[in-house]
């Protein structure tokens, strides 16, 4: 799997967790301390962002880190 594939799938996974809790991406954005923008990147596999960032994000999404690294099933 090469490193483009990876952050859309993993951007993928963020967004599908993010709609479980019907959250918006200005919502998201905003328990991240980030702007919309920020998620609508991450969530496109945009950029790269932070393992930090990814246990940030878990945090708001009331999930464990490694869910959103459960690309397998999402």
């Amino acid at each position: 799997m090469n490193k483009s594939y990876f952050l859309i799938l993993v951007g993928k996974r963020i967004k599908h967790l993010r709609a479980l809790n019907a959250l918006s991406q200005a919502e998201l954005a905003r328990r991240c301390y980030k702007d919309p923008q920020a998620i609508e990147r991450i969530e496109n596999g945009k950029i790269n962002t932070s393992i930090y960032m990814i246990k940030v994000i878990a945090d708001a999404l009331e999930v464990d880190p490694m869910e959103i690294l459960n690309i397998e099933n999402g």
